[in-house]
């Protein structure tokens, strides 16, 4: 709708004594598209404005230049399904539903041909509680266009939480984040409102199934689904208007395992720019679906700042368009970095500054890059100590789009609890409003049976039952457990884990 189609329909409703929904018409107008990119597997400090000296990542450093940069952002797990369920969800681990990387695999039974390669009939994870309602649906239901193009990982195929039914008009990616391991996979996964699509649907890549999907002839595949995928949310937010707000969700694969992309100018960039004693040999891991490679410094290094020029394109995209100064840009991590594939974060973040991986809630497994950008809203060159986590990223994008009282909203009264976890960072983004302020962060992970809970500088790491207790003030890298020192604080911080965490059968861990 153009400028003096609107105006008309505002003018034709105040005629008619219609001068609520004339102002309803000029709102929505205004409203504020939000781009949120959540990349795999990145570490706090893989990118150059946090520390990083090995990898060139421009597009994204000048990104946090133009806007806010937080150093105390945490995911919402230390593994991918569970940290975006936080996201989507609004909930802390505690009280998500999806807590861990639970996978659908048809039981294991390889049954479906792509060519000569044999793959699952049947693929995804745990499904997101369809009686709880996530970001995307909310927004479709206040008139935002959504797309989505990447990992889903809340739900496999045909089970009652995939993109179609979840509040995503248009979806590109893949459904099963393991299927993800394969960077030239035999097929992706597709759904367009618009287009009428009856549900997600698979889209075979017909170049890459005339290849075997594992060794030598692996690398004859042409279509790389970062690529491709990319590509699509290009095509996406170029279908976008001023007309109408849009919410896109970009959860782009890189740069997790396998190491491997194109041997393009990007990656030649760094071939013999690691001296041949550092760089590392991977010999692969069928199983697991992590294609070998003789260079993996250099291809991780690569694909990073293939993303890197992503994001780029994305802004780039943005800004010819005019649609640059109404977006909120969002970039970050969904975990700590990962050592799968032949990874080496120890080389890449060679200052120690945090400690432990993916997978962990020690810090490096859980605090993540995460950079804002909203030309003339949210204040250039800012880095920004707030602490917050990606369950208030639902809070924060409602306040964004003038969503108001979601929870009161949308509280299922059919659930029992309906929990929402989130406080919106609106005011720190803005400067607008006092910002409140969690009394403690909380994390659980079932598969390495860890938990952690973050009070003001005091951190409380649970394994196995057992607590540890540190100082971020003096002790950022967590190496003095100062438990036996501190024992009312320790009582305190247990007690408030106790609270937090709600049974879940298919992600147990053990509470302290």
């Amino acid at each position: 709708m153009t400028n003096k189609l609107i105006f008309s329909a505002i003018g034709a409703m105040i005629a008619t004594g219609n001068s609520a929904d004339a102002q309803e018409v000029a709102q929505t107008q205004q409203k504020p598209n939000i781009i949120y990119i959540m990349c795999d597997d990145m570490g706090y400090g893989d990118l150059g404005c946090y520390g990083q000296q090995f990898i060139s990542t421009p597009r994204i450093d000048n990104m946090a230049a133009e806007g806010m940069r937080f150093t105390q952002a945490y995911a919402g797990s230390p593994v991918s399904a569970p940290s975006r369920a936080c996201f989507m969800t609004g909930q802390h681990s505690g009280h998500t539903l999806v807590r861990g990387n639970k996978e659908y695999w048809n039981n294991g039974n390889l049954n479906q041909y792509y060519g000569n390669n044999l793959d699952y009939s049947r693929v995804g994870q745990h499904p997101y509680d369809p009686d709880h309602i996530i970001i995307p649906e909310i927004f479709q239901r206040n008139g935002y266009a959504t797309g989505m193009f990447g990992k889903w990982a809340g739900g496999y195929e045909g089970s009652e939480s995939t993109p179609d039914k979840r509040g995503i008009d248009e979806y590109y990616g893949y459904i099963c984040q393991f299927q993800a391991h394969l960077y030239y996979p035999n097929f992706l996964n597709e759904y367009s409102r618009s287009r009428g699509d009856d549900g997600v649907k698979r889209v075979t890549l017909e170049q890459n199934i005339q290849h075997a999907m594992y060794g030598a002839d692996y690398l004859n595949r042409a279509q790389y689904s970062a690529d491709l995928i990319h590509e699509k949310a290009l095509e996406w937010i170029d279908s976008q208007s001023a007309d109408k707000p849009f919410l896109g969700i970009f959860t782009y694969t890189l740069p997790h395992a396998e190491l491997l992309q194109p041997n393009d100018s990007i990656l030649q960039a760094y071939r013999d720019k690691f001296c041949e004693c550092e760089e590392r040999k991977f010999g692969g891991d069928q199983g697991s679906r992590y294609n070998p490679t003789d260079i993996a410094h250099a291809q991780f290094a690569g694909m990073i700042t293939r993303l890197d020029q992503q994001v780029g394109e994305i802004l780039d995209l943005l800004k010819k368009k005019g649609l640059d100064e109404n977006t909120v840009v969002i970039f970050t991590s969904d975990n700590g970095p990962h050592e799968e594939g032949g990874a080496d974060p120890a080389f890449f973040n060679r200052d120690g500054l945090l400690k432990g991986t993916k997978r962990s809630t020690n810090e490096g497994g859980i605090r993540i890059p995460f950079i804002v950008r909203w030309p003339g809203k949210v204040a250039a060159g800012v880095e920004n100590d707030h602490m917050f986590a990606f369950y208030d990223l639902m809070a924060t994008f409602c306040d964004i789009a003038g969503i108001e009282n979601y929870e009161e909203k949308y509280r299922n009264p059919k659930l029992e609890n309906d929990w929402f976890d989130g406080i919106s960072i609106y005011p720190t983004l803005t400067g607008k409003g006092e910002q409140e302020k969690h009394k403690y962060l909380y994390w659980e992970f079932h598969e390495t049976n860890m938990l952690g809970l973050r009070m003001d500088n005091w951190k409380m790491v649970v394994k196995n039952g057992n607590c540890s207790l540190y100082d971020l003030a003096t002790d950022l890298h967590e190496d003095n457990n100062v438990a036996s020192q501190y024992p009312d604080i320790v009582n305190e911080m247990k007690q408030y884990i106790r609270n937090e965490h709600t049974p879940n059968q298919y992600f147990q861990v053990t509470i302290p």
